[in-house]
């Protein structure tokens, strides 16, 4: 999620407003040269007709809550939203089978004591959207779940909580998110925990402290995904070193195409296939195209800089770090770009460890034809291109992770099994 890149330095919200503003998504971004658009064949959308396309991480319950309040009573998702990245209709023009909703809240609701009401309360929000729409959405807390949803014509609806600040340093409390339908955690956001290190702030915990630890032991126990999109690389290997189950990474690319700290690098891409993971490629720019990912941690030195200028005048702060921002855009890759993440990932970790994990409605810019969630086919078009098989194109879209998943419930009842 971009918002939560932005608290990489606890900036706040304001921070996220500015750059969203000199960053729009992809559908204003100029096209690439005529000849280089991505053409859709009959070939291509009938393996992705076929697919069970599973993605890893979408913001969309945040972005309500921002428009309208948690209960987003006047938001009509059976309507057009243009101000989304998501909406019914483009849902099912993408084919999206199963979809896992973000419960993401500040990381500044921990230092207020905030944090585990505003989760419920995304939590919620969640569970009120597939209420609201019964016909399209059906909550799902497992894979049977989700083959039983879409084999109804229904989008499976799943939730993953975006980031360990949000339990409050309490099992209690995570055991309580899995009963509340909770499949995953992100151990860190954009701030380093005393039990976890994120990939974008200092280190507290050396990796994983032993109750971070713990906190991977009970994830397995419980059955809730372990999600190290965000955490340090030391967190990353940690975590494996720890686990039971295979891992996720809900909304990560590949640093070796890109080199930004959000994204995996190769030594632990070469970790995944013993664990049975699977890496899910994030669709944010700002990650995937190596000029975005230097143009992002520049970024945020520059904050810190102009913070330090302009203390005390956030009007001017902000005036500073627009102007740098436009000064300083980079492109928005198109489609390929995804690929090429894609390809990475599948060639270092293998073809069996790779999905996708779009951060739609948290990102300010989309790679040109990835504008919204109704672009997947575009995907599927590209890796189809690359010569792909219809069979690798299903592992990417959802089978990686339907297995990741399985596995994973697998360890849940062995472990409870044994009374652990």
């Amino acid at each position: 999620m971009f918002r939560s890149v932005l608290c990489f330095l606890a900036l706040g919200a304001a921070v996220c407003g500015s750059l969203i503003a000199a960053n729009p998504s992809s559908s204003s971004e100029p096209a690439p040269a005529a000849g280089k658009d991505v053409v859709l064949t009959d070939e291509a959308l009938a393996i992705h007709r076929d697919a069970l396309l599973v993605d890893g991480h979408n913001d969309l319950p945040w972005a309500l809550r921002e428009k309208d309040g948690p209960a987003f009573r006047n938001i009509d998702l059976a309507r057009p939203q243009p101000r989304f990245h998501t909406d019914i209709a483009r849902l099912k023009k993408g084919n999206v089978g199963a979809q896992f909703w973000s419960a993401w809240v500040p990381t500044d609701t921990a230092k207020k004591g905030t944090a585990v009401r505003t989760t419920l309360e995304q939590i919620d929000v969640i569970h009120e959207l597939a209420a609201r729409y019964p016909d399209v959405f059906e909550m799902a807390y497992g894979t049977e779940d989700i083959t039983r949803v879409r084999k109804a014509g229904k989008i499976a609806c799943l939730i993953g909580v975006e980031g360990g600040h949000s339990i409050d340093n309490s099992l209690g409390v995570l055991r309580d998110y899995y009963k509340l339908g909770v499949r995953y955690m992100t151990l860190t956001h954009s701030e380093s925990l005393d039990w976890a290190d994120s990939c974008s702030d200092a280190p507290k915990a050396n990796g994983l402290s032993p109750f971070g630890e713990d906190v991977v032991r009970e994830m397995n126990r419980v059955g809730m995904l372990v999600d190290l999109s965000h955490v340090s690389p030391d967190t990353m290997r940690a975590a494996l070193r720890v686990t039971k189950a295979p891992v996720i990474f809900s909304h990560s690319s590949a640093r070796g195409v890109a080199d930004h700290p959000r994204n995996v690098p190769d030594d632990v891409l070469k970790l995944v296939p013993a664990n049975g993971g699977v890496v899910m490629v994030n669709f944010y720019s700002g990650f995937l195209v190596p000029e975005g990912a230097r143009a992002m941690r520049r970024m945020f030195e520059v904050s810190r800089e102009l913070k330090a200028k302009f203390a005390g005048d956030e009007a001017k702060y902000q005036e500073a770090l627009k102007a740098w921002v436009k000064e300083n855009d980079y492109p928005a890759g198109s489609v390929l770009t995804i690929a090429d993440h894609i390809d990475h990932v599948a060639k270092v970790a293998g073809i069996d460890h790779v999905g996708l994990g779009s951060d739609f409605d948290g990102v300010p810019k989309l790679p040109h034809q990835m504008s919204d969630v109704s672009c997947y086919p575009f995907i599927t078009q590209e890796l189809l291109n690359r010569k792909y098989t219809r069979e690798q194109i299903h592992k990417i879209l959802g089978g990686n992770l339907m297995r990741t998943f399985a596995a994973a419930e697998a360890v849940s009842r062995e472990l409870r099994g044994r009374g652990k």
